[in-house]
């Protein structure tokens, strides 16, 4: 990959990307595609940073045929559930395949309106000032860990999901993984195939869980296919189909959640795509306890019983978007700090403002991204 750090940032009005993942870069083909400069600022020293940090055995949810971004199609030899190293390799073939202008190792801290341009406050005091700018910093940008009471006091281990890796440190432990989204529930299950002595999972909220494929038909096809229907009708199809394809878990701590699948995705929960956890529900290995309520030196209570010991806590509980600094003086942000529009909509106070990344649709990430990328381009060349 051409390496553009040493680049003279001329100040010549190109479009500016904040962030070199798959939704920044893919914006970048886009625009080169129609004939428009952009420019492609990274804070880390490389594309794709958030997915090198991701745990081991992390695999895309989604197809690799519906994964691609524009221009450049997954590798078959990547299999149908690419691996997180095989992403980072696309990524940074992406990069190149394209000849993107990519400069690393800048950090935009704010951005502001001039006229009908915009002003980048970007590290080492440099201004830089571009006819629109393309914000791409990422839905996993800043770990998030709940304000437990007494947590401060906690002795034993505690670690953001962000931070783990592998099972290996945990091999003879007792692990209480807190969170039962995609992440919790991947790595409960990577702790009991890596040799933890007991694993727990708490869970506040009783997830969907639905089979990542059946019959060869991936979950992410069906999330395609409904995503225009009535929501009433999609809850009660996806409802049939949980009773059909998931067993009732109930006994196991696990009831059948209250509310319907897409309900719940549109106020942002992704269901749970199972790669093990019923398995390792069913046979124990994966103990389903109460929410944590609070900390106490060595304990750690759960609501409505007595208080644990685990070795280490590990925090499946989210991220935040964490865009206040760059834009929450613009009013281009929700109550919950996620931007008002995505896509091709800029907000109608900040023309020339743009999103992509910041949503979780159950059709699969990539594929939106890379769909947001082409609308904002045509948005941007006309």
């Amino acid at each position: 990959m051409p390496d553009h750090r040493a680049m003279d940032l001329t100040n010549d009005r190109p479009v500016y990307i904040i962030g070199a993942g798959p939704g920044g870069l893919a914006v970048a083909a886009a625009l080169r595609e129609r004939g428009v400069r952009a420019v492609v600022l990274e804070k880390s020293e490389s594309v794709g940073s958030s997915w090198r940090g991701h745990y081991d055995r992390l695999h895309l949810h989604t197809t690799r045929r519906l994964s691609g971004l524009p221009g450049l199609p997954m590798p078959r030899r990547f299999g149908r559930w690419v691996s997180r190293d095989d992403v980072v390799r696309y990524l940074e073939k992406y990069a190149e395949f394209h000849e993107l202008e990519l400069v690393t190792g800048v950090e935009v801290s704010r951005i502001e309106p001039a006229g009908s341009d915009w002003v980048l406050h970007a590290s080492g005091g440099r201004l830089l000032t571009g006819r629109a700018v393309v914000v791409a910093t990422g839905f996993n940008h800043t770990p998030r860990l709940p304000d437990w009471p007494g947590l401060d006091t906690y002795t034993g281990e505690l670690l953001h999901a962000s931070a783990y890796r592998d099972a290996a440190p945990y091999a003879g432990k007792d692990v209480l993984v807190v969170g039962a989204g995609n992440t919790g529930a991947e790595i409960a299950v990577d702790l009991v195939e890596g040799g933890a002595a007991r694993v727990r999972l708490a869970i506040r909220t009783v997830p969907h869980i639905v089979r990542r494929s059946t019959a060869g038909w991936p979950a992410q096809r069906t999330g395609i296919l409904v995503r225009r229907l009535p929501v009433r009708l999609v809850d009660k199809a996806g409802d049939l189909m949980g009773r059909i394809s998931v067993p009732d878990l109930s006994a196991h701590g696990l009831p059948r959640p209250d509310t319907g699948l897409y309900s719940r995705v549109r106020q942002g929960a992704i269901p749970v795509q199972d790669v093990g956890l019923i398995d390792a529900i069913r046979s124990g290995r994966v103990e389903v306890v109460a929410a944590v309520e609070s900390f106490e030196e060595s304990k750690v209570a759960l609501a409505g019983g007595s208080p644990i010991t685990p070795d280490a806590v590990i925090a499946a509980t989210g991220y935040t978007r964490a865009l206040e600094p760059l834009v929450g003086h613009l009013g281009v942000l929700d109550d919950r700090g996620r931007p008002l529009v995505h896509g091709a909509r800029a907000p109608k106070q900040a023309p020339g403002l743009y999103f992509t990344g910041f949503t979780n649709p159950i059709s699969g990430m990539f594929r939106e991204m890379a769909l947001d990328a082409r609308k904002i381009a045509k948005a941007l060349s006309r």
